[in-house]
């Protein structure tokens, strides 16, 4: 038994994220079908994090065993192979032992998440990327972000449905970048909460538009109540980007 690591990248448009699911087309049932007919061999896909329903991956990682001997370059290639019809491409192929875990051996998670705030309608980036009518002031949002650092309950950020444990994680790294009309919000931590780095955005637009002050996004973290929070931004403005091992 052979364990092969992955790193993927897929356009999340079409899929209702990672895991493979009753009501629509995951990930994880693409990649377990192709390697299925690549080698024959039913097989279950560890990734190291499940994305949601249009949310993309630039660097997503996974992991598999099989029996089949081969090389990693053709595991690479057969993917790629059995998987054209679709926007998922394996970047790399990688053997390594069996204590290597895609989830848990993770010991950082980078995400970003792209606003293009412009007056004119997305084209080339609509359904991939935040359109948001209004210019927005990075700095004052970049500001807010680095309240976000360190330890502390994000709550504010959490969605209803998140199932972790407690809603006290750390962040190690926000910034808030700008290029033209083209914002980006890097976030990085060993975990996540349901929708928090979704949950960032939406807040962090709050004060680029001007309508929250810097101090009222730190009064509205600090309640640790959803409710007094921003919105949800949507979810094909975000990109897993990056595991750290």
């Amino acid at each position: 038994m052979q364990r092969y690591k992955l790193i993927i990248e897929y356009d999340g448009s079409g899929f209702v994220g990672w895991q493979r699911q009753k009501n629509g087309l995951g990930v994880q049932q693409c990649m377990e079908e192709a390697i299925a007919n690549f080698c024959g061999e039913d097989v279950t896909v560890f990734a190291a994090g499940r994305t949601d329903t249009g949310v993309h991956a630039l660097g997503q990682v996974a992991h598999f065993d099989v029996e089949k001997h081969t090389t990693a370059d053709k595991v690479r290639d057969a993917l790629n192979h059995h998987l054209k019809d679709v926007a998922i491409s394996i970047l790399l192929a990688e053997a390594v032992d069996e204590k290597f875990h895609a989830r848990f051996s993770a010991r950082q998670r980078a995400y970003v998440y792209r606003i293009i705030a412009r007056r004119s309608p997305l084209t080339i980036d609509s359904g991939r990327a935040w359109w948001v009518p209004v210019k927005l002031d990075a700095g004052a949002m970049h500001e807010a972000a680095q309240l976000l650092l360190g330890k502390h309950d994000f709550s504010t950020f959490r969605a209803a449905n998140c199932q972790s444990d407690s809603p006290v994680k750390t962040l190690d790294d926000i910034r808030v970048e700008c290029e033209g009309e083209e914002i980006r919000i890097h976030a990085r931590a060993r975990s996540f909460l349901y929708h928090q780095v979704r949950n960032f955005a939406g807040s962090l637009k709050y004060v680029g538009e001007g309508r929250w002050t810097v101090e009222e996004f730190k009064v509205a973290f600090e309640t640790a109540n959803r409710n007094k929070g921003g919105p949800t931004a949507p979810p094909e403005g975000l990109y897993f980007t990056e595991v750290m091992y």
